[in-house]
Order: structure tokens, then sequence, then C-alpha cells
């Protein structure tokens, strides 16, 4: 292994605007997504990439944080600093003075989150090997020193935490078919809030001729009778053996989560994502309890390990939508698919990064954890931006091989 010491630390403001429509919610209507990008520059040929995302305004916030909290770790040499990575990222999150912006929540733990996933980065690529191999090369030990397990002792203990990994080493060779079959993908991009109709038809047409099998449709309109005329629309159109998930980014209070949820059951969703108030632990309980068998996925909007586990707790949560782009980046997610392996849920990351990262870390999830290989979720918008772009045949992302953790960014490095 070459050494790579952090010789520099810049940040990127990327901006793209989407077409009309596209990423629209019955919240977010913005037709912006923004990475708010880490560049590890290296006194080697590597260089570390970090992306988290936002709707653009206030992207320029995240990446001044990021250079503020991430002036230490200049001049570290990537293999010194990842030999106890967790102890790093509870120092950073930690900060004296930043943390009162937080505490590991909001522009502070964004900016956290990039950073971590640039040194991720920066280290597989340092090592050669794309990111999921990195990750399943390390032993149990090794995992849980990345992460940083303060505040959930009470249900997770470092010795837990490495049992569930050796428990689920010696069948490790039953799982690895996965990177050769490839990691199952669902389509989100058919069913965008302000499309028309015909265009939501037409698209999962397209998408069924790719191979999905599976897709979500943004719902939470004021006219709930929209929302349940579409859901059915596409129930019909895809068929009785598809999976179609429902998501109401938050839209519903409680009464009105109980009354839709009631409406839509008849179209069998899959599962209902984030029906009401993020924060609302209860109301979320409540609602599992009366939806029952239908699952609530929910994580777009939960920024930590200490959020996750509440939810745990209160059963208010069945498939976790975790997403390293939102809590403190690839170690909080790892901490995050270590809970809920504990608990016994699923994991269904949300992709803020568009699956770039993340479909390096279900493969480790599945194959490392035992977690099932649901689905991950598939937002192409941004695919030609990248340099690497997620590759997506039959409705299956292909097992990612180039070094990294496939975050850079056509045009953007250091000293660019």
């Amino acid at each position: 292994m070459t050494q790579n010491r952090i010789a520099s630390l810049e940040t990127r403001d990327v901006r793209f605007p989407l077409e009309q429509g596209a990423g629209s919610d019955a919240v977010h209507s913005g037709a912006e997504y923004a990475f708010a990008t880490t560049l590890l520059g290296s006194d080697g040929k590597a260089f570390g990439t970090g992306i988290v995302l936002t709707l653009g305004l206030g992207n320029q916030l995240v990446c001044e944080t990021i250079g503020w909290l991430g002036k230490e770790l200049i001049g570290r040499e990537i293999e010194e600093l990842m030999l106890d990575f967790g102890a790093v990222v509870q120092k950073l999150a930690q900060h004296p003075q930043l943390r009162w912006l937080g505490p590991q929540k909001g522009v502070v733990h964004l900016a956290l989150a990039s950073l971590t996933n640039a040194c991720f980065d920066l280290w597989a690529k340092s090592r050669g090997l794309p990111l999921w191999r990195l990750l399943l090369d390390l032993d149990p030990e090794k995992i849980v020193d990345l992460i940083d397990l303060s505040y959930l002792e009470d249900v997770l203990t470092r010795g837990e935490a490495e049992a569930i990994l050796r428990k689920h080493s010696g069948s490790r060779s039953e799982r690895k078919s996965i990177l050769q079959s490839g990691y199952p993908g669902y389509d989100t991009s058919v069913g965008w809030f302000q499309y028309e109709d015909s265009q939501i038809k037409e698209l999962v047409r397209q998408a069924m001729d790719k191979g999905f099998h599976a897709f979500k449709l943004k719902v939470g309109s004021p006219d709930g009778q929209r929302d349940v005329r579409r859901a059915l629309m596409l129930r019909e159109l895809a068929g009785p053996d598809a999976l179609i998930m429902v998501d109401a980014n938050q839209q519903w209070t409680l009464p009105r989560a109980l009354e839709m949820c009631d409406k839509l059951k008849s179209m069998s969703p899959y599962f209902v994502e984030e029906p009401t108030h993020p924060d609302d632990i209860r109301a979320h309980r409540t609602l599992a309890e009366a939806i029952k068998p239908i699952p609530i996925a929910l994580g777009e909007h939960v920024p930590n390990r200490i959020m996750f586990k509440n939810f745990m707790q209160a059963e208010a949560v069945q498939i976790v939508q975790v997403d390293c782009t939102r809590v403190a980046g690839i170690s909080e997610f790892l901490t995050v698919s270590l809970l809920a392996r504990k608990f016994g849920l699923r994991v269904v990351p949300h992709v803020g990064d568009m699956g770039q990262i993340h479909q390096h870390l279900v493969l480790f999830n599945h194959i490392a954890m035992g977690h099932e290989a649901v689905f991950l979720e598939c937002i192409p918008h941004l695919q030609p931006h990248f340099v690497n772009p997620a590759r997506i045949e039959n409705g299956v992302y292909v097992t990612p091989q180039v070094p990294g953790s496939s975050s850079d960014l056509k045009g953007v490095r250091p000293g660019t």
C-alpha cells in the first residue's frame, strides 16, 4: 500500500438543476440537487471525494463548516487515521464550539458526513480497492474501530457489535453470489409528485422494460383522492406482483396518516415512507400499530444513531432508511446498520448520494451482517455527472470494481 498523507482540504459547492417535476414531493419543489463536496488531497496520487446532498440553498454553509471542522485532518496519514476512526468521528462531532450548532444534526452533522465519506474514499483508493471490498476484508474488531458507539451502550455494546459480525462471518459464502448477480434496485424516479399521470404511466412502462419490478410513488397531496387514484393507477399498470411503496415526505399529521393509510391499503403498499413529522416517535409508533402488517419506513430525515435507537426501541420503524449523506457518513451508517441487525430490522437506504456510495454499503450489510438484500433506491438524474456512475442493468446494481466509493464528480478534483 502506498502511503497517502492528507496534504490539503478543499470544498466545492456543486449544484445540478433538474428537469421540471423531477425530484418533487409533497414538501420539496425546488428542481435542484446539490452536493457539499469535500476534496482531500494527498501527497500520493490518490485523492478523496466526500459528498452530502442538499437542495441547493444553504449548500455553501455546509461547505464552509467542512473547512472549519476538518482542519485537523491535514497532515494525517490515511492508514493511521483510519486505525481508530470511530474516535476521530467522536472528537469531530464533539467540537467544543461547532457542537452548539447541532449537536449531531443539521449543517454541522452534514459537514461531518462529507468529511467522513472523503476519508473512506481516500482510504479505499489508497488500497486500490472498491469500498465494498475494503470493508469486507476487515476483521470485526477493525470494523468496530471505525464507528462511534457512544450513547448506544444500553442497547449495543462493542462486544455485541463484534459478535454480530463474527456470527455471520462463517456464512458469508452463502451470500457472496450477490457480487455476481447484482443488488436489486427499485425505481423512485417514476413517481415524482409533480409528474402528470400520463408521464408516470410512460415512465413505469420504460422502467418495467428495463427490468424493474418495484416502484415508489410520492403522495401527501391536499387532495387525498389524488393520491389514492394515482396509487391504484400504478398498481394496475405494474401488476399485482410488483412492489409499490408510497412516500408522504412527512406531510401528514397523525390523524391524516391514519386516514390515508386506511384508504391506500387496497393497493397493498409494500411500505409507507415518512408518514408524519420525522421527530414524532410516538406518532410513528401509533401508526405502526394501526397499519400492521404494512411496514413504516423512515430515515431520510433521521440525523443520527441516537434518534434511530429511539425509533427502534419504540417499535416505530420496520424498515430503516439510514443515509450516509444524512447521518455522519459511512461510519455512522455502519453503526445504524448494526443497530438494525440487533433489533431484527431491514435496512433499505435512502440514497442522497444517488446510490453511488450505498451500492457498496448494501453489499457489505448483506454479506458481512446478514442483512436481507431487499433492494436499493435508484435515482438516475445525476448519473452523467459522476466519473464512475452506478451501473443498473435489468433492474439490479452491477457490483462496482473501480477503487474508492464511486463518489468522484466530473471536473471536481483538488486544485481545479
